[in-house]
C-alpha cells in the first residue's frame, strides 16, 4: 500500500516558490518606488503602494504567500531604503497583516472570491499593523506616547491600499487563471 500523502503533482512546489517570489518582489518594487513619507512627525510614516500590493497578493493568492510576500519585500525595503531599524518590526506586522487578510479572504474556500470578505478582511488586518509597528516603536524609543504619532499615518496607508487593492482584485479575478 502506497501512502499517497507525501506526493505532489510535479513542478507543484517550484510554480508556488515563483509565485511568491514574483509576489516578493512586486510588494518590494511597490514599497520602494512608489512611497512618500508623511510629515506628521519625525517617524510619522510612509505612505507607499506596498500595501496595496500585500492586499491583492493575499486575495489572489492566499495566506501563506501574502505573509512571505508582505514580510520579506517590506523588511527588503527597509534594509534597503534607510530604515534598517525597522525591518524586524516590518517583517512580523506585515507577515500577520498579509496572513490575516488571506486566512479571511480565503476562508470556506471562498477563495478571495468574495468582495465583502475581501474589504472585510483588509479593515480587520489595520489594528494587527498599527499595534505591531505601534509595540516596536514603543521598544525602540523607549516611550509608549510617541509611538501614538504613527497612527494616523498608518490608517492612511491601509485606506489608499484598500482603495487600490480592493477594484483591482475585481479586475484581476475576471481574468481566467484566478478563477479556477
Amino acid at each position: 500500500m502506497q501512502n499517497t500523502q507525501s506526493y505532489s503533482k510535479p513542478g507543484y512546489k517550484t510554480f508556488d516558490l515563483i509565485i511568491t517570489a514574483m509576489l516578493t518582489a512586486l510588494v518590494f518594487l511597490s514599497t520602494f518606488f512608489l512611497n512618500i513619507k508623511l510629515p506628521i512627525t519625525a517617524n510619522g510614516g510612509l505612505v507607499h503602494l506596498g500595501t496595496a500590493m500585500l492586499f491583492i497578493a493575499a486575495i489572489l493568492f492566499g495566506p501563506k504567500k501574502a505573509a512571505l510576500a508582505g514580510a520579506i519585500g517590506m523588511g527588503l525595503f527597509d534594509i534597503a531604503g534607510g530604515w534598517a531599524l525597522w525591518a524586524p518590526i516590518t517583517v512580523v506586522a506585515r507577515a500577520l497583516q498579509g496572513y490575516i487578510v488571506g486566512k479571511i479572504a480565503w476562508s470556506n474556500g471562498r477563495k478571495g472570491n468574495s468582495i465583502a470578505l475581501n474589504l472585510t478582511a483588509t479593515i480587520v488586518s489595520f489594528p494587527f499593523m498599527s499595534a505591531v509597528y505601534y509595540i516596536g516603536e514603543g521598544f525602540l524609543y523607549g516611550n509608549w506616547i510617541a509611538p501614538a504619532a504613527s497612527i494616523p499615518g498608518d490608517l492612511v496607508q491601509n485606506v489608499i491600499g484598500v482603495i487600490i487593492a480592493i477594484p483591482a482584485c475585481v479586475a484581476l479575478k475576471k481574468v481566467p487563471y484566478f478563477n479556477r
